[in-house]
């Protein structure tokens, strides 16, 4: 079950009730900077980790003036679209509610998530899907600086993994192996710990006994969590 360091206390709590009940996350997000794109960046993956162990989500966005800009920017950038905040009542019944916010931002009581901020790099076009790879390679508790090297990096990994997961399926589908499941899923539901499910990938990347079909179904398995579209290129010429 995910369990996130909340941010008021810095003790850990369930982010999903113990009843499988409803679990409503609410993104405050005032701007359309990358520091406000982040925060929901965040809210998209808590989402996914939720849906992915079974939990039903109500997914909102409680955004200033800029909210357009933001919606934009988080289309672009591969997050999924989230409902605006209504103006009274949890409603639904839920009965736990997590708040992500920017570091210093403010929200009603409840079980919250702070985002540290970005320091924009140089300006440029910048893939989106390189902008999120980068944007997730560092805990979310953890500032990011979009340097030039740190674009470098998260385009040149993200080339070479679409590249392999193409080759990969070209071979025979095997199942995830259960340890490797056990890894991805233990990293993601300790607090978001999104580095650590890339540091698996990195592992099954090289693993020497691992089958390319073990390997393919990994890829594809972490990235409903990811959202990199690390499949893109099945079916590609090599």
């Amino acid at each position: 079950m995910l369990r996130i360091i909340d941010a008021r206390t810095r003790e850990p709590v369930d982010a999903a009730p113990a009843r499988r009940g409803l679990t409503r996350v609410e993104v405050h997000a005032p701007g359309s900077d990358t520091t406000n794109l982040r925060v929901l960046l965040v809210g998209d993956l808590l989402v996914r980790t939720l849906e992915l162990g079974g939990t039903p989500v109500w997914a909102l966005l409680t955004g200033g003036r800029r909210q357009a800009e933001l919606r934009a920017g988080a289309t672009t950038l591969g997050i999924r679209p989230f409902e605006d905040s209504p103006d009274v009542g949890a409603g639904l019944g839920e009965s736990q509610v997590v708040h992500v916010t920017t570091e210093g931002g403010t929200a009603p009581d409840g079980v919250r998530i702070s985002v540290a901020p970005v320091e924009p790099g140089p300006p440029g076009h910048c893939d989106p899907a390189v902008l999120r790879l980068a944007l997730i390679t560092r805990h979310h508790s953890t500032p990011v600086r979009l340097e030039e090297a740190v674009l470098d990096d998260a385009r040149g990994t993200l080339a070479r993994w679409r590249g392999s997961v193409a080759r990969w399926a070209r071979q025979p589908s095997r199942p995830v192996p259960d340890d490797v499941r056990g890894r991805l899923r233990d990293a993601w539901d300790d607090d978001l710990d999104v580095p650590r499910v890339l540091d698996v990938l990195r592992q099954v990347e090289t693993e020497p006994d691992l089958a390319d079909g073990a390997r393919f179904e990994t890829y594809a398995y972490a990235d409903r969590l990811l959202g990199l579209d690390l499949t893109r290129d099945l079916g590609s010429p090599s």
